[in-house]
């Protein structure tokens, strides 16, 4: 028999609509420059090309939502993406909400698995206080649990 779940667990689990993948970036290693590109291909060990090495923090991702306060906590108009320096940009959908949760990318799926902390190389590509611009905005690591093809304009909507 199926437990029964709470008001409360019924409402963490909605989502409004699903979000849209608004720009991709490879970093092929650490503090290399980000090649940015229309699309990728996600494999066991995360965006192919990139620097990362599978598991809990496969992929990056962050809001798009999330870069016009990281601009405004640093005194800007505005942050290229590829100075956060994260995989892939979502517009319209709440990452912290997918937490655990299998989230379709195109032809990938990944989970949420925790936080994706700023680390002292925000110091260096956003100045002064970049690190502490991106702490509670610095977006999500995942884990691949299908690999595939992703690319700009995919839609991204948890599956489970």
């Amino acid at each position: 028999m199926a437990e029964a779940r709470s008001p409360l667990h019924e409402m963490m689990a909605r989502w409004a609509q699903p979000g849209l993948v608004t720009w991709i970036g490879v970093r092929p290693q650490r503090g290399a420059e980000i090649k940015v590109t229309d699309s990728a291909r996600i494999d066991d060990t995360g965006v192919v090309g990139d620097r990362s090495r599978g598991g809990k923090r496969a992929v990056t991702l962050i809001q798009a939502e999330h870069l016009p306060a990281i601009a405004a906590f640093l005194g800007r108009d505005d942050i290229d993406p590829a100075l956060v320096r994260r995989n892939i940009v979502v517009r319209g959908l709440n990452l912290a909400g997918l937490k655990g949760r299998a989230v379709q990318i195109g032809g990938a799926v990944i989970r949420p698995t925790t936080i994706c902390a700023p680390c002292s190389l925000m110091e260096r590509t956003l100045g002064h206080g970049g690190y502490a611009a991106m702490r509670g905005h610095g977006g999500w690591c995942a884990e691949v649990v299908t690999g595939g093809d992703i690319a700009l304009g995919d839609t991204v909507q948890p599956i489970d």
